[in-house]
């Protein structure tokens, strides 16, 4: 399922919006829920380049065996690729294959300009040529090597991330997550089970009640958020905190004042995290010192 924590980032990400350009609530919050819903497009998308890579693979092999004049290679291929353990239960997977048939706009073109450069890069660097020269199949090498694959030829390239933000605007800022839920599912896999469900994006009613509500409360309860973070600033105007530091600030004291049910070390520790994704470097020194002085203020546990 999705994270709380990501729940949590899509909160933050609506309230700023708000505060950029203020829309009705029930039209802000169905714009949040949207965008929850695409990271499920988007963590399929990922899912189906990995296919998708295999499926090159296997193209090229045959464009080799139907060649007039062969070699060695074209003749006895190495299939390692495309035998790899993991990559075939992710091929394999009802959920990816039924979301697919349904939204067609998520498979991969094997012509497709990004997805021919990316598997040229994969085939000429060293761990890939290491991976198909060593002897046997084990699933735990399989899937280290997929994982190894996925880090560093999808989630830290930029040229993948400038194409999903073309496709999608929203996904530009929701890459993070993507690829933490694809990492998760490769993670997850067992040799000797069969990959039948994946990462779900809201787990129940009470995930969606959750982000609901903690969007509302945040909205609701700004300008006395805004007041609490105000008189814990030492000698630092309010004026001087930047929007997003304010934002995350006054979401995660409306956690902390709606949410007694959550530790306040779990609240603070999320929102640090949600501060390195969104705002500067500092931002989580100063916003651990303020929530961690809220809480001594209200004894907060």
């Amino acid at each position: 399922m999705l994270g709380r924590r990501q729940i949590r980032e899509k909160v933050v990400e609506s309230v700023y919006s708000y505060y950029q350009n203020p829309i009705k609530f029930d039209v802000l919050e169905k714009n949040m829920f949207s965008g929850i819903e695409k990271i499920y497009y988007l963590y399929i998308y990922e899912l189906n380049f990995l296919v998708a890579l295999k499926d090159l693979a296997e193209h090229q092999i045959e464009i080799g065996k139907n060649k007039y004049i062969k070699t060695d290679a074209n003749t006895n291929p190495n299939q390692k690729f495309i035998s790899n353990q993991v990559l075939i239960k992710i091929e394999e997977n009802p959920e990816r294959l039924f979301f697919t048939g349904q939204h067609k706009q998520l498979k991969w073109d094997l012509h497709d300009d990004l997805l021919v450069r990316t598997f040229q890069r994969i085939t000429a660097g060293k761990r890939y040529q290491d991976f198909m020269k060593e002897d046997g199949y084990s699933f735990e090498e399989d899937q280290k090597f997929i994982g190894k694959l996925f880090l560093r030829y999808i989630a830290e390239n930029e040229d993948f991330h400038e194409y999903l933000g073309d496709k999608e605007l929203t996904w530009y800022d929701d890459i993070h997550i993507a690829n933490s839920m694809v990492q998760k599912t490769i993670g997850f896999l067992k040799e000797d089970e069969d990959s039948r469900t994946l990462i779900k994006m809201v787990k129940d009613d009470e995930d969606r009640e959750f982000a609901g509500k903690l969007l509302r409360d945040t909205l609701n309860n700004w300008e006395s958020n805004e007041k609490k973070l105000g008189e814990r600033l030492d000698n630092w105007d309010l004026d001087r905190v930047s929007l997003m530091d304010k934002v995350i600030l006054t979401t995660a004291i409306s956690e902390l004042d709606n949410f007694a049910l959550t530790p306040s070390r779990v609240i603070i520790n999320e929102y640090i995290e949600i501060a390195k994704v969104f705002a500067t470097d500092r931002s989580n020194i100063f916003i651990n010192g303020i929530l961690d002085k809220y809480c001594k203020d209200q004894n907060r546990i």
